[in-house]
């Protein structure tokens, strides 16, 4: 510290210092070639456990896979079902020293993620997922808030599925015999999606009356996007007019500023380095520098009372539609985010053969739950993930889905793994089992009525012999852990909702990715 007030006094103004931190930015890792990415949104990602590989899926299948690191002995990432519940392209653990966790992925608020990291060739993490650095920028770039994660112990594939029970768009306009809430290939009588449940099988916790409509809600937020993105146009305008008046006068007050904001800093180091033990040439030294400071502090405020002097009422228009400007433009952010959730707002709809019941989500919030009825209960049924990849053509309403098991024989999923193919093609889901999943599992149609009128794509089904995890919470989907499987990166965290600790990697990031002066990265 007084090698560095050294130097600030003898050779390197603080004017100047400030002036090139400003210009030069942060410094940005550089990219390295890497394979393109194939046009597409994914759709899912699907982490093996036992390859430590990581598989990327959008709509028409597989798009591009890279090598992981996944959690070490007794910090396993455990295997089961999430969904990415907040993205962050610059993040920082704040429980392991800062540690830099660049391109996170969250799916648990206790703190399991995927990020950019190190990767030794084998499970090496406190439960996080690490992905190569520049795989890891490129799936932040395509990725979106709600995208599946699926972490299975085998390197396990989803395949096309069909099914007459799966969930159906329900028709804005009935036809002639249909009743409202119906698809067009249902008539009178007939289930408007898995088999009908007995009549006493009555939905609870629910209200359809006073549910709005998918369609309604992203209406509305559309609407409210396209308000806030011209209330951003008006306040740039205002802005822009604002910043010519009291342009000069600006730029004067922000290189004053930064003068008196390095000197105010060296004039505390000094005074921390005099109230310690220091030689008395040591000491004169510090005295000069601050001397020194305590002028260039004074000569910038007296610079900066003269041009509020001249243009105070400009200078302070120009601060505010700034400050005005940022703020619509934030807004704006948030209403085009909320809009392009509500547009597509999958439907999340989760049956447990443990509690025998079924529970809907949308856009993150419980919607409503009900008892279903489960043929044979006692006797395994798997974990299946069906998805709403999209739809069947351009002419109609019916949902493409894909179908996707946690383990090679759902039925019994503690069966040892068998060989891995010598390609390297992950194993495809039997469909069959699939199917034998469906045809168990009754739902009364009032729930079935909502539900098909809120399904679109991006919409899922997960059938389990499991409960929902408590990691499940607000503002997440439902998380469901395979509980025959290791958990210790769950275990070994705080299972409260409200704690948003980052329980992961203590490692450098990869060279060149940034810098940092003393214990503080930057970017």
């Amino acid at each position: 510290m007084l090698n560095r007030l050294k130097r600030l006094h003898l050779g390197v103004p603080a004017l100047a210092l400030a002036l090139a931190l400003t210009a030069a930015g942060p410094i940005r890792p550089a990219t390295a070639r890497g394979p393109a990415f194939t046009a597409g949104v994914p759709v899912m990602v699907v982490v093996s456990l036992s390859r430590q590989k990581m598989t990327v899926y959008d709509a028409r299948g597989r798009m591009l896979e890279t090598q992981v690191s996944t959690g070490r002995a007794g910090y396993e990432t455990p295997a089961g079902l999430y969904s990415v519940i907040e993205r962050k392209k610059h993040h920082y653990s704040n429980i392991y020293e800062n540690a830099p966790m660049p391109f996170m992925h969250r799916i648990t608020w206790s703190g399991i993620a995927l990020h950019a990291g190190a990767l030794p060739g084998h499970p090496a993490s406190h439960g996080c997922i690490r992905l190569p650095y520049d795989f890891a920028g490129r799936l932040f770039e395509m990725s979106r808030r709600g995208m599946r994660v699926v972490v299975a112990r085998d390197d396990m594939a989803p395949v096309d599925f069909t099914h007459p029970a799966l969930f159906k768009p329900a028709t804005s306009n009935p036809g002639p015999g249909q009743e409202p809430g119906q698809s067009p290939s249902e008539g009178p009588g007939q289930s408007p999606g898995l088999s009908q449940a007995q009549p006493e099988a009555r939905i609870q916790n629910a209200t359809f009356a006073s549910q709005p409509t998918r369609r309604s809600v992203a209406a509305e937020k559309t609407a409210a996007a396209e308000a806030a993105a011209e209330r951003v146009r008006q306040a740039r305008r205002a802005y822009s007019r604002a910043r010519e008046e009291a342009g000069e006068y600006l730029d004067k007050l922000e290189i004053a500023e930064a003068a008196k904001k390095m000197a105010a800093a060296i004039v505390r180091e000094a005074d921390a380095l005099l109230g310690s033990k220091v030689s008395s040439r040591e000491s004169e030294t510090l005295k000069a520098a601050k001397t020194k400071a305590q002028e260039r502090l004074a000569a910038a405020q007296a610079e900066i009372d003269a041009i509020y002097g001249q243009a105070k009422g400009k200078i302070d228009a120009a601060v505010a539609a700034r400050a005005e400007a940022r703020a619509a433009r934030e807004a704006s952010t948030a209403a085009e985010e909320e809009a392009k959730l509500a547009a597509l707002a999958p439907v999340s709809v989760f049956i447990s053969r443990k509690t025998q019941r079924l529970y809907v989500r949308q856009s993150f919030e419980p919607l409503f739950e009900t008892g279903v009825t489960i043929s044979n209960p006692h006797a395994p049924i798997g974990t299946t993930l069906f998805t709403a990849v999209g739809y069947a053509g351009n002419d109609t309403d019916e949902l493409r889905w894909s179908a996707l098991s946690m383990y090679p024989d759902p039925l019994r999923p503690r069966a040892a793994s068998g060989p891995q193919s010598r390609s390297g093609e992950p194993r495809r889901t039997e469909a069959v089992v699939a199917k034998a999943a469906l045809d168990r599992i009754s739902i009364p149609r009032e729930a079935m009525d909502r539900i098909n009128e809120l399904v679109a794509p991006g919409s899922s089904l997960i059938i389990s012999d499991e409960a929902m995890s408590r990691e499940t919470s607000k503002g997440t989907d439902f998380v469901v852990v395979m509980s025959g499987e290791p958990q210790g990166g769950i275990a070994r965290r705080s299972q409260r909702p409200d704690v948003f600790s980052d329980y992961d990697d203590d490692l450098p990031p990869p060279p060149g990715a940034g810098f940092s002066f003393g214990k503080f990265p930057l970017w």
